[in-house]
Order: C-alpha cells, then structure tokens, then sequence
C-alpha cells in the first residue's frame, strides 16, 4: 500500500512547512515584543540603571571590534582604489570616494556586523538562559516585568549608541583610509580631506546617524526576543542565538535596501 507521508515530496513540503512555520513564529515574537516596548517607552517605564549598564555593553565593549573591522576594510579599499585612480588621473578624488562609501554604507553596516557578533549574541544567550532556567517565571513571580527590565534598556541601549560607535568608526576608517591613500598613490592629506566634501554632504551624515539608530535598535529587540521565546535547555539557548545572528544580518540587509531606496534611488 502507498504511503505518502513516506515519500521524499511529502517530507520535503513537510520540511518547507516548518521553515515557514518557524520563520511567521519568530517574526511574530519580534513584532509582539516591539509592541509592548512601544508601550512601556510610551508610558515612559525606563529602568535608567540598566539602560546605563547596557549602553555601556553596546558602545564600550563593541567599540574595539568595530574599530578593528571598520578600519582594516577602509585600509584594504583604499590599497586598492587609490593607485588605481592615481594612475587615471583622479588621485584628488580619492577622499571623495572613501566619505562616500565609509558613511554612506561601509562604517554603518560593517560596525552592525560587529555589534551583532559581540553584543546581540550575548543578549540573545544571557536572556534565553534566564529563560530556561526559570529566572524570567520568577522575574514574574515577584511582579517584575521582563520586558520593561529586560528589553527595554537594551534597545534604547542599541538606538542610542549605535550612532555613537557609527561616527567613531567612520572618523577611524577615513583616517586609515587617507593614510593608505598617502602611502600607496603619494596623494597629500591636505587634498585628501579637501576632496572628501566634494561629493559628501552633511544630509547623507544625518541619513547615516538614522540608519545606525534603526541598525541598533533592530539587533537589540530581535536578539532580545529570540531569547525571550526561548524554551528548552542548553541546545534550545545555542539555537536562539543562532537564530538571532542570523535573523539581525537579514535584517541590516533589508533596513539597508529600504534606506538606499528611500534616500537614494
């Protein structure tokens, strides 16, 4: 007798159904977790001790990675765009390029890369720990709010001081930038700075605070609620980390096409 649900169709739809079933769930914890964080920041329920402790996390203990990334990718492009341009006679617009790219896209997106391996990880690990092991129920017990103590000070954390780290960042990556332009095409730091606002303008720094702000903001509440829904043991805290790295790059990628659509095309 035929059995479907032994064939490899069925188990191939039964396995699609699952991604889609988890990826509705988790996208739902996300959208029901920003609600109630618009609510407690409405009613202004701000634990500013925490938000304190945790911005600290977000724009301290990040800042070396993302200096680190942020700069060595300036300096990798800058060695290979400035004798290039040296060559074509466009040497004066070497500066132009490297502003260009280092706010518009590669300081912003580069330190949320960073943030999100560094500190979202740990949100989503610190918080789903508590959760297996009871200490969210307890949190309760003693009338609490989870989310107010929990969530809250961490995404105020991450849209406040994201833009911190963006502009520290991107001031480094120019100045490796100019460096490598110095050393690898002889081109004068005194042009290099000059030719940075030829083609750089003050809206696209403001666009890029705004962007930074959003980036921070989503890395925090999706690595917060990945934690938050999660139930199990260890392996179920290993997957809710997992899930909430992967789900806070999908999500750089698509803020990122939005801004770029919405400013820019």
């Amino acid at each position: 007798m035929f059995e479907l649900n032994k064939t490899l169709t069925f188990q191939g739809f039964l396995l699609l159904w699952k991604e889609i079933r988890e990826f509705l769930i988790t996208l739902g914890n996300i959208g029901c977790d920003f609600s109630r964080v618009v609510v407690h920041l409405l009613k202004m329920k701000i634990n500013l001790k925490e938000v304190i402790e945790q911005s600290k996390r977000f724009a301290y203990d990040s800042l070396p990675i993302s200096l680190t990334i942020v700069g060595m990718t300036a300096a990798i492009i800058a060695m290979q765009l400035a004798p290039e341009l040296a060559k074509q006679g466009g040497a004066d617009y070497t500066g132009m390029l490297s502003a260009l790219v280092m706010v518009r896209e590669l300081a912003v997106v580069m330190s949320g890369f960073a943030i999100i391996s560094m500190v979202g990880s740990s949100f989503a690990s610190e918080i789903a720990s508590m959760s297996v092991t009871e200490q969210i129920s307890a949190m309760k017990v003693l009338r609490v709010d989870p989310v107010e103590y929990l969530i809250v000070p961490r995404f105020l954390a991450g849209f406040l001081f994201m833009p911190v780290v963006f502009i520290i960042s991107a001031f480094f990556g120019l100045i490796c930038a100019g460096a490598v332009s110095h050393y690898c095409a002889d081109l004068s730091i005194l042009n290099y700075i000059t030719s940075m606002w030829h083609g750089l303008y003050v809206r696209d720094i403001f666009i890029a605070i705004l962007k930074s702000a959003v980036f921070g903001g989503t890395i925090a509440l999706i690595s917060c609620s990945c934690g938050y829904a999660t139930r199990g043991g260890a392996k179920e805290v290993g997957l809710a980390t997992t899930k909430a790295v992967v789900w806070s790059f999908l999500a750089i990628a698509v803020w990122d096409f939005i801004f770029a659509a919405m400013f820019y095309l």
